[in-house]
């Protein structure tokens, strides 16, 4: 009998071997699943992963240096969300502040659901060397680290304390990596001894493992229940989510569009499902939705979501269905998401199950009245959107709906524009045109400040020679403009808007909105009774992109602006177009409630209103609890 090969390797040398045989493959195409490794070296990770990245060399493990960990795993979402989670990127840090650096980046790719694999160094396991430089000392858990904070964050996370428990670990790593149920952050603790000590690997964990991502088919009872619940109902609406995209389904839900009639409302992870001029394309829903969009959602009997997590941005805060009897049915990969709303459930894959609901659905079509109805609304809010974008005077100095304006004037339709934060979410949800599944990158799950730049990185990554934009304001670049330098040494040419506007915007109008009077929310001096209510903060964040690398194009109006951008889209090398905007308000106002609870007792008269206002809009609150079954 024969013994079984071995390799001699370190854990670390071994982690990273194993991973570079690793692949995903989906309807016949193979990708690799960690398709390469982001880090900062520290005393936690260098004589481990980063001697093992070394020894491996970049065709086995491609490596990316990042400025800042939270900026590294941003980045690293960014490249699994333009790859539809079939690949992924890894990121390594040291102990101690570069570990809990990761903690935002993976509540962001957890909650999104888009797999990164984190590896941050810890403490020795044999505890020879106690306390450690940045040790956490817990004197009733001695086995806890700051490691330990990626747990509730993570999807799946496991400490390495001998070399051979990597093996059930890095394997339930991937199975989780790619299971398009399970994925999000992944976590493996890796204790810097562990990391260095050698142990003798059996060849077969190095052999290159093919993790297949599945699309589940309906069940038929599930099936046979959607179906009649969508031939029964008078006004149905389809609201496409993440999934749509995740799926690869986009074909497959303008096939059944285009067969039955029913008009489709968009999330912000949704939104490009259909394109912009499709006539059934009603564009954003919820509290930054459209008119037309959110009008038909407040008379729908039947809401069909595919793909979606119904957040509250989307449900207006569960004030939107407003019919008596409206009724759910949800397809969605993840039962979880699949039973909200007491939904009936259709449980699959989004193309496969979209895909089933067109055969099954062959020769039904919505009423033709619905049909012009929710088409002329569509034509109305159209005119809304190129007022917004429509200068009076090219001269003057541009709104952010102008901004907007501008930049969909100069866009190609496989661009890809990114955002998070800020106001300016609200104003592309309503208003941008998405010409392509993957134009319209929104991360509105966490929405992040600081997410965009890095982002844009990791697209640029995924899909080289695709124009790629990160829309920032001033308050989003000051979190982290770092990542900025490693475009500049990757040669990666990412173009930034940064839009100037003094300020947190969008925070500054919630405040206002709910008896908060804009208190801290203006970049401003402060003045003799304490507020920030003196002149503009004399920074200069173009200069500061300038210093980093970035070639800078500065506009002044409207007509600048739009050549500023048709240059940055034509250059080789990393633009920021700088632009200082209007405050005046452009932007349609909302279209839905979103519900930020106002105090309930107040002595100042803003706060007061706020609360009688916000009394009367909760009361339409409902909760929708009819059995899908």
């Amino acid at each position: 009998m024969s013994t079984p090969s071995t390799r001699r390797l370190t854990v670390a040398q071994a982690l990273v071997r194993f991973l570079s045989a690793q692949y995903t493959e989906r309807d016949g195409v193979r990708h690799r699943l960690i398709a390469g490794t982001w880090g900062i070296f520290g005393h936690g990770n260098v004589a481990g992963v980063g001697q093992a990245l070394l020894e491996a060399g970049e065709e086995a493990m491609p490596f990316h240096q990042g400025r800042n960990e939270q900026s590294m795993v941003h980045a690293a979402v960014g490249y699994a969300r333009q790859l539809n989670r079939l690949s992924a990127q890894a990121v390594t840090t040291s102990i101690g502040p570069g570990a809990t650096n990761l903690v935002t980046g993976a509540a962001l790719a957890t909650i999104n659901r888009l797999p990164v694999l984190l590896l941050p160094g810890d403490y020795f396991a044999t505890r020879t060397a106690d306390p450690l430089l940045q040790q956490l000392e817990h004197p009733t858990e001695a086995d806890v680290s700051v490691n330990d904070t990626l747990r509730p964050v993570s999807r799946f996370f496991d400490r390495i304390t001998r070399p051979e428990a990597l093996i059930p670990a890095a394997l339930n790593a991937m199975r989780v990596l790619a299971d398009p149920v399970e994925t999000g952050a992944v976590t493996l603790a890796l204790p810097q001894d562990v990391q260095a000590e050698a142990y003798d690997w059996p060849e077969e964990f190095f052999a290159g493992r093919v993790w297949r991502v599945r699309r589940p088919a309906p069940d038929p009872v599930e099936l046979a229940e959607a179906i009649r619940a969508i031939r029964a109902a008078r006004r149905p609406l389809l609201v496409a989510g993440g999934g749509v995209h995740h799926s690869e389904a986009e074909a497959a839900l303008r096939a059944l569009v285009e067969a039955t009639g029913i008009p489709v409302a968009s999330t912000q992870a949704g939104k490009g499902s259909l394109r912009h001029d499709h006539p059934a394309d009603l564009g954003g829903i919820g509290h930054t939705g459209t008119a037309v969009c959110d009008d038909i959602a407040r008379t729908a009997d039947l809401i069909i979501g595919v793909g979606t997590r119904y957040t509250d941005f989307t449900t207006a805060s569960h004030t939107l269905f407003q019919v008596p009897d409206v009724h759910f049915v949800n397809l969605n990969i993840a039962a979880f998401d699949a039973h909200k709303l007491s939904a009936r459930t259709v449980v699959c894959d989004a193309r496969t199950g979209l895909e089933a609901l067109t055969e099954a659905l062959a020769g039904h079509r919505v009423d033709e009245a619905y049909e012009v109805e929710y088409r002329n609304g569509k034509q109305r809010w159209e005119r809304v959107v190129q007022a917004a974008y429509t200068p009076a005077d090219e001269h003057a100095v541009p709104t952010q709906t102008q901004v907007l304006g501008a930049l969909d004037a100069v866009v190609g339709d496989d661009d890809v524009v990114i955002n998070a934060a800020g106001s300016l979410p609200g104003d592309l949800h309503k208003l941008w045109r998405a010409r392509s599944p993957r134009q319209y990158h929104l991360e509105y799950g966490y929405s992040c400040m600081g997410y965009e730049i890095p982002a844009a990185i990791g697209v640029q990554q995924a899909a080289p020679g695709t124009a790629v934009w990160a829309l920032v304001g001033d308050g989003t670049y000051l979190m982290m403009p770092t990542e900025i330098v490693t475009a500049v040494q990757e040669g990666l040419p990412v173009n930034l808007v940064l839009v100037q506007n003094h300020g947190y915007a969008s925070i500054g109008g919630l405040s206002e909105s709910v008896g908060a009077e804009r208190f801290g929310t203006a970049y401003r001096h402060r003045v003799a009774d304490g507020t920030f209510t003196g002149a503009p903060l004399p920074v200069d964040l173009a200069a500061n992109a300038a210093s980093l690398g970035m070639d800078v194009i500065r506009a002044k109006t409207v007509r600048e602006l739009r050549d500023a951008l048709a240059a940055a889209r034509a250059s080789d090398r990393p633009t920021c177009v700088y632009v200082e905007t209007d405050p005046s308000p452009t932007a349609p106002p909302a279209e839905a409630w979103w519900d930020v609870p106002v105090a309930e007792t107040a002595a100042r008269p803003a706060a007061v209103e706020a609360r009688a206002t916000y009394d009367r809009e909760v009361a339409a609150r409902r909760r929708h609890l009819h059995p899908g079954t």
